[in-house]
């Protein structure tokens, strides 16, 4: 009863730290959208602070004309367009005036929903999102509340509206917009006097066409071509184009992007999440058997020592912990084999390959936890080495070493499924060892009633005080190594009644003796 309480408590707890860790990444999900939102609202903001720079470099006295306005606008959305730094998510903007109607504009204004024209909060869509910002300088700022910016129509916009009827009250069959009377005042077709010109045009900014100069008490601008308006319609063609903020529109694609990334990183962080957790959850529940086992085993035998209890119990854990690995790996090669993306594909394919790493970890323990029963038959000891070689042939390709044997053709009195094993363990050490075009050797010869074999390397060497200790199981020096293949090795040695040691290779590398074989006649 109290293994089960127990049981029951680590698998309550490993349930509520993968609940913890879904949290988590939900959390961590949102942050991260939250971020790539705010992200593009500050690119909206520099573009409206940009757009509003050039409105204030353009305007004159409150006036802005559209037709030097409008270029700027339409270079900026295709610059978006076409990718340029800056504007690559910008894909329509508009001027607004009082009414939140626009004024002008540039680009596809259809993505443009009407109520983000009255709403001062991002109107988000399914591919775009509209901001209202205001244009610092217009009637929205509020240092310039009094004294607000007029976008004025061009002519080609007005011509169809000027009536016909203006051209006879100027005296004319044609309106000369090119160079128009400075005073409407002075009558029709006249030109004002010359102090009065002068005087007209005093405190004008250099380059201001002719007839946009005006009075010098300030206020809106009346371009020749509105003249013919009184003044309650030029007031009221004023109102209407008093500009007031500035509409954008943007591409949401980088944040769906950014988000879409995000949300396969969460989803794979807690699927290894709830791996782990059954994973733990079947290891707790094997190491509890096992425990019991355990248990029963040594209240059976007092026959047998602690070491071997051990080794039993810790085969039967790493036997048991295959069967969820096998699962796992199922799985992600059916996953890998779906018609899913490709990078889930991938991820599924390197669960495949850290499943077959450990599973050959768990194998060498296995192996080297099992008692060695020893067959003795007659060996041809140059046929086990070349079966080795050809065994190991594509790490030996892989890292181009050259591989020379000098075995004598004799044979032995050895069990020759775990000579194979052991010579194996010994050349795949040997691999590891040596770096890219090096060498390995193989050596036998007899002397007398007994038999040598060597193998030589010339890789790093081994150091003289860790020669004894790299038999010891889990004793190793490479990265990637288990510490499992000598220590197998030497238990079959051991298991034939031979003797193994490791020597020095001058002028580098190390040697692996095993002796006192037994040839046969």
């Amino acid at each position: 009863m109290e293994l089960q309480r127990r049981s029951a408590l680590i698998y309550g707890l490993l349930l509520v730290v993968w609940l913890l860790v879904v949290g988590w990444q939900i959390e961590e999900h949102a942050r991260v959208e939250a971020a790539a939102k705010t992200d593009l609202q500050n690119r909206s903001t520099g573009i409206a602070n940009t757009l509003s720079a050039v409105v204030r470099a353009l305007r004159f006295r409150g006036t802005l004309l559209q037709d030097r306005l409008q270029p700027v606008l339409d270079d900026m959305v295709n610059s978006g367009t076409n990718g340029l730094p800056g504007f690559t998510e910008l894909l329509s903007v508009a001027l607004i005036n009082t009414d939140g109607k626009p004024i002008v504009s540039a680009g596809d204004t259809n993505l443009i929903p009407g109520e983000a024209l009255s709403e001062s909060e991002p109107v988000w869509t399914a591919d775009s999102v509209t901001f209202v910002n205001p244009v610092w300088g217009a009637s929205a700022s509020p240092e310039n509340s009094s004294n607000p910016i007029v976008v004025l129509p061009s002519f080609r916009e007005m011509s169809n509206s000027i009536p016909r009827d203006a051209f006879e009250r100027r005296g004319s069959n044609e309106m000369n917009f090119s160079n128009p009377p400075s005073s409407v005042a002075g009558g029709a077709g006249a030109s004002p006097p010359p102090g009065q010109q002068s005087r007209d045009r005093e405190g004008a900014v250099p380059g201001t066409p002719p007839g946009m100069e005006g009075p010098r008490n300030g206020g809106p601008r009346r371009p020749p071509w509105l003249r013919w308006m009184d003044e309650n319609q030029f007031k009221a063609l004023t109102a209407r184009r008093e500009l007031h903020g500035l509409v954008l529109a943007m591409s949401t694609e980088n944040v769906r992007a950014v988000s879409m990334d995000d949300l396969w990183l969460r989803g794979i962080i807690v699927l290894f999440a709830g791996i782990s957790a059954i994973v733990a959850g079947l290891a707790w529940r094997n190491v509890s058997k096992t425990s019991e086992l355990q248990i029963r085993l040594v209240r059976a035998s007092e026959l047998n020592s602690h070491l071997k209890e051990m080794n039993l119990a810790a085969a039967g854990l790493a036997h048991e912990t295959r069967n969820p690995l096998n699962i796992i790996r199922g799985m992600a090669q059916m996953i890998s084999k779906s018609d899913a993306t490709a990078d889930l594909r991938e991820k599924s394919k390197a669960i495949v390959d850290e499943t077959d790493k450990v599973t050959a970890q768990l194998n060498e323990f296995i192996n080297y936890s099992r008692p060695r029963e020893v067959r003795r038959a007659k060996t041809a000891l140059n046929a086990v080495v070349t079966e080795v070689v050809r065994a190991l042939n594509y790490d030996i390709d892989e890292k181009k070493i050259r591989v020379e044997s000098k075995v004598e053709p004799f044979l032995i009195e050895a069990d020759e499924q775990l000579l194979r094993q052991a010579l194996f363990n010994l050349l795949l050490n040997s691999i590891q060892a040596v770096g890219e075009n090096g060498q390995i050797l193989f050596t036998a010869h007899r002397n007398g009633s007994e038999a040598m074999f060597e193998i030589r390397d010339d890789g790093p060497g081994v150091p003289p005080e860790q020669r004894r200790e790299i038999f010891k199981p889990y004793f190793t020096t490479h990265q990637k190594g288990t510490g499992l293949g000598l220590a197998v090795v030497q238990q079959i040695v051991l298991a034939h009644g031979w003797e193994i040691e490791c020597l020095a290779n001058d002028p580098k590398g190390a040697v692996f003796r095993i002796s006192h074989l037994k040839p046969t006649a």
